[in-house]
């Protein structure tokens, strides 16, 4: 991006609306000398790196507030470039005022990841740790946010960067070997080439699979709650949420559509989904809710299937049970639950199944055995605590890329067993590294750094 770090930008660094304190961040060549003129109780320009400076803001004989500002000489900021950040009253007029006073003087409104682009520009952070900070600031769990710290602190891309080191050096000693094509040497020995290609594509292969839970982590663990209408799905969801999120009513097929919301259990982000009953029916509308249920059904991680089985015969519970298993493509974990065990002709008529053990009985309604549902679910997500020594891949851009680099390393391996001229091997090696760098920013354009920093929000 040429001449992007040319001007000194400005945002508001913390959330907007009112609250009791707000910073504003400069960033830029400029950003002392602007702060300067509208900070007026000392000179800016001959202070330390690393200080924090109480004073008033003003424009010319107007006070606008009394902040508290904190100043960082580049390269020892975030953006590796001079930074102001001022610190005043969460006011929406005052925060107005000196952002449209720091532009007056020199600034442009900074946009959306424009801070960690300049990180990333100026040597901070390389690109998937600038990803990483985004993923940081949206992490809603604990493991959502072990798992971008993890990435941000450079787990992810020091495993890359020592994989691409090893590549480059056979893909500069085989283009050796070209410069000496009529001479027939080989400077790249190729069972040694082999053996690394072999062990680096069983590292980008654990990489690859490991984006599963990684995604899950991220996005949180997709949960449909089915069964038969008026079962007590949306009671269930409501016991889950401890709020009345979704409508309950003695009538069957009240819920017409799916109904989503998240909660936290452990550690770990659940999306609960709240489908329309499963049943046989003319009504439209209430049938296109049926045929989303089983979409839902083929996105979840867990599948909560909730019956009564004063309702359900044991034959009929075996043949829902297969349904669910032949139209989940997403391979995840069925839990069988018992709702209105409060009732005792309830439990009565469950225990005559044949895998009455295995059901989880609950009572939705009288918020009976909800912490042994939780807990079910928590192991049924089966994601321990966030080891840092292990990388696991969250971005589906890195996804991409990896599958991509694993395609062309088994070239490699191809191009070593049906042994081919050097300058094809090395092309095949050199597409590797390609797609190795355009994870970590070595390879980038403009386009895909705008697509990136644009998701971010302004002040970041």
């Amino acid at each position: 991006m040429q001449n992007h770090t040319q001007h000194t930008i400005v945002a508001l660094a913390t959330a907007a609306g009112v609250g009791a304190i707000a910073v504003i961040r400069l960033s830029g060549i400029d950003a002392i000398h602007i702060a300067n003129k509208i900070f007026t109780s000392k000179n800016l320009e001959n202070l330390p790196s690393h200080t924090l400076h109480f004073g008033t803001i003003k424009d010319g004989d107007l006070l606008i507030d009394e902040v508290l500002l904190a100043l960082f000489i580049a390269p020892q900021s975030y953006t590796k470039e001079n930074v102001v950040e001022i610190s005043c009253h969460g006011s929406p007029y005052i925060i107005e005022s000196i952002i449209k006073l720091c532009i007056k003087n020199g600034a442009q409104a900074a946009k959306p990841g424009e801070f960690t682009l300049r990180a990333f520009l100026n040597g901070s952070l390389d690109l998937s740790q600038a990803e990483a900070v985004a993923d940081l600031i949206a992490s809603g769990s604990k493991s959502s946010h072990q798992l971008a710290l993890q990435q941000m602190r450079g787990g992810f891309s020091s495993e890359l960067k020592n994989l691409r080191e090893q590549l480059v050096y056979f893909a500069s000693m085989i283009e050796l070997e070209l410069d000496f094509g009529e001479e027939d040497v080989e400077f790249a020995n190729r069972a040694q080439l082999k053996k690394l290609i072999l062990n680096i594509s069983k590292v980008i292969s654990r990489l690859i699979q490991s984006f599963e839970m990684g995604n899950v982590i991220k996005n949180g663990v997709p949960v449909a709650i089915v069964g038969k209408p008026n079962v007590g799905k949306s009671t269930l969801l409501n016991a889950l949420l401890n709020e009345e999120r979704a409508i309950v009513s003695e009538i069957a097929g009240t819920t017409r559509d799916t109904i989503e919301d998240e909660i936290t259990l452990g550690g770990i982000r659940f999306r609960f989904i709240d489908t329309a009953g499963i049943r046989q029916t003319t009504d439209v509308i209430e049938a296109k809710g049926v045929e989303r249920t089983f979409e839902k059904i083929k996105q979840a991680s867990i599948v909560l299937y909730l019956l009564d089985p004063r309702e359900t015969s044991e034959a009929e519970l075996t043949q829902i049970v297969n349904d669910l298993q032949n139209s989940n493509s997403n391979n995840s974990k069925l839990l069988l639950i018992i709702n209105k065990a409060d009732d005792e002709n309830v439990t009565t008529v469950s225990h005559t199944f044949t895998n009455a053990s295995n059901f989880i009985y609950i009572s939705a309604r009288e918020l009976i055995n909800i912490a042994v549902l939780e807990q079910a679910l928590i192991k049924a997500a089966n994601i321990n605590a966030i080891n840092t020594d292990e990388v696991i891949v969250s971005n589906i851009r890195h996804l991409e890329a990896l599958q991509k680099t694993e395609t062309a390393l088994n070239n490699v391996l191809y191009g070593i067993d049906n042994p081919i001229t050097s300058d094809f091997l090395v092309t095949d090696i050199k597409q590797a590294l390609y797609f190795i760098g355009e994870i970590t920013g070595e390879i980038t354009t403009d386009d895909l750094l705008e697509t990136i920093f644009s998701k971010f929000c302004i002040g970041k």
